[in-house]
């Protein structure tokens, strides 16, 4: 035990010393800020709540996932929820967000290990061992060994650590608004296959009321056989239309269910019959730039382009000499002295710098490394750029150009179609116009009104992935266009 007192005080001074300045080259407030559970959660719950007005959680305790089912369970229990309450149970409810919380996380933990000093290496050596006229040994050395380098790195290595960190902030960010946009385009698609098997519903009901019609009329021989076949296979082939409309809505709905993560009693839920109405809209002129500026995943490109020039800076610095360690430590030894046994302990402290000795490595492969990534991340930020204002140009066409659609339906073709079955109906009562010609014309306004709503769907998915563009979490591609189909349900207030 005195030899290790003798040990102690002079050789490990250094060694702790050089530790404890490496430690001062992080702010404290960053080891706290790094260490906190919720690291980073700020910057994406700002980011979701700029562009979907929907707040995040971060379920990090069994309490915590009970509490938040409880706040589910009474946003869509037996209700009929809305676009923002769908994208707000996603983000609250969706698992596998909670999953790309947990990498941020961890990213938060590697710039948390970074931020901290390494740790000193201590060494202990004993000669002589066995030595029975020496009682075990002849001689003891000790010491401690600090990495000198990392002292001239770690303010550097600090600055690289936390841009991926914040890179890391912006994925997760990027990560919720792709959630948010999925409810909200499944929300949007279940909505318009519902109201669209609707539509057909009432379309059949009126094929079915031509075919039992027609069914009386042949019975009378007023109509042929033929006829008869033509009204009886429309009203049969609507049967079968109206089924996948059925099915395409009951899928469309499990997709939603899917996404908000619902499960068990909080299946109970209903969305609307029908889509909303047209809004007015106006021009952007700035979309390009407002993209630009707000994309999620183009800041994190320049996060990544940034310390990727930090790396390769710091790589530039130490290709030469890649780690260097300053030792301090002192020895004792015992000796024989006409027949008694002394132990000495040298007066001086001995210091040992040990580094690597660049012979067959120089450090210029690392170096050309270093540099090829950073162009390879230089490239990438500038074809994301052209990416994104493409991006943006597409979604602005899209969502002015379905809204000029379904305008025209909403203000032409409807209309029209009004006022060609209203005179029908008057040439009826008339005794001008036959059963036939009434139900003909009752049948291509349903078809009419079937083709406005997908074009207002059309654009309601536009308006959608206009978000998306402009913030992030999703992309520009135009609605394919064409009908949805979706399924009736029995309850008035939604399905």
């Amino acid at each position: 035990m005195t030899l290790s007192r003798m040990i102690i005080p002079r050789a490990i001074a250094l060694g702790v010393s050089g530790s404890l300045l490496l430690a001062a080259c992080t702010p404290t407030s960053d080891i706290a800020r790094l260490s906190s559970p919720s690291a980073g959660l700020a910057t994406v719950s700002a980011t979701a709540k700029r562009a979907t007005g929907a707040e995040v959680v971060w379920l990090q305790s069994p309490e915590a996932i009970a509490a938040n089912a409880k706040r589910v369970s009474a946003l869509v229990a037996g209700k009929t929820i809305s676009a923002d309450t769908a994208v707000q149970v996603a983000l609250l409810n969706n698992r596998g967000l909670q999953a790309a919380y947990a990498d941020l996380g961890l990213s938060a933990a590697d710039a948390w290990q970074v931020a901290l000093a390494p740790n000193p290496s201590l060494h202990l050596g004993v000669l002589g061992l066995g030595s029975q006229s020496l009682d075990g040994f002849r001689t003891l050395e000790g010491g401690i060994a600090a990495n000198l380098l990392a002292l001239t790195t770690q303010k550097s290595r600090n600055r690289i650590a936390d841009m991926r960190f914040r890179k890391a902030q912006l994925v997760a960010a990027e990560e919720t608004l792709r959630v948010a946009t999925e409810a909200r385009k499944a929300w949007i698609t279940t909505v318009a296959a519902f109201e669209t098997a609707s539509l057909v519903r009432q379309t059949q009901e009126t094929a079915d009321a031509a075919s039992e019609l027609a069914s009386e009329l042949g019975k009378t021989g007023y109509l042929g056989r033929d006829d008869q076949a033509r009204e009886h296979a429309f009203a049969a082939e609507l049967a079968g239309q109206r089924a996948q409309a059925d099915l395409a809505a009951k899928l469309a709905k499990e997709d939603l269910t899917r996404i908000m993560g619902l499960f068990g009693a909080d299946l109970n839920y209903f969305v609307s019959n029908t889509l909303p109405g047209l809004p007015k809209i106006a021009g952007r002129n700035a979309f390009e730039s407002e993209a630009l500026a707000g994309r999620v995943d183009l800041a994190a490109a320049k996060l990544e382009l940034e310390a990727v020039a930090l790396d390769y800076r710091l790589g530039d610095r130490t290709r030469v000499v890649s780690d260097i360690a300053l030792a301090a430590g002192t020895e004792i030894e015992r000796e024989l002295e006409d027949g008694e046994r002394h132990s000495a302990q040298t007066d001086s402290l001995d210091l040992e710098v040990a580094f690597e000795i660049p012979i067959f490595d120089s450090g210029a492969a690392r170096l050309r490394k270093g540099e090829v990534t950073y162009m390879k991340a230089a490239h990438q930020l500038a074809q994301k750029a052209v990416d994104i204002r493409s991006e943006a140009r597409a979604a602005h066409l899209a969502w002015t150009g379905t809204h000029e659609i379904a305008r025209h339906y909403r203000d032409a073709v409807l209309p029209l179609r009004k006022t060609i079955e209203e005179e029908a109906l008057l040439s009826y009562n008339g005794m001008i116009t036959n059963t036939f010609e009434l139900l003909a014309d009752t049948r291509s306004r349903m078809q009419s009104n079937l083709l406005e709503a997908s074009a207002r769907r059309d654009f309601w998915l536009a308006d959608a992935n206009m978000t998306a563009v402009l913030y992030g979490g999703g992309g520009a591609t135009a609605p394919s266009g064409g009908g949805g189909a979706t399924a009736a349900a029995e309850e008035p207030a939604g399905h």
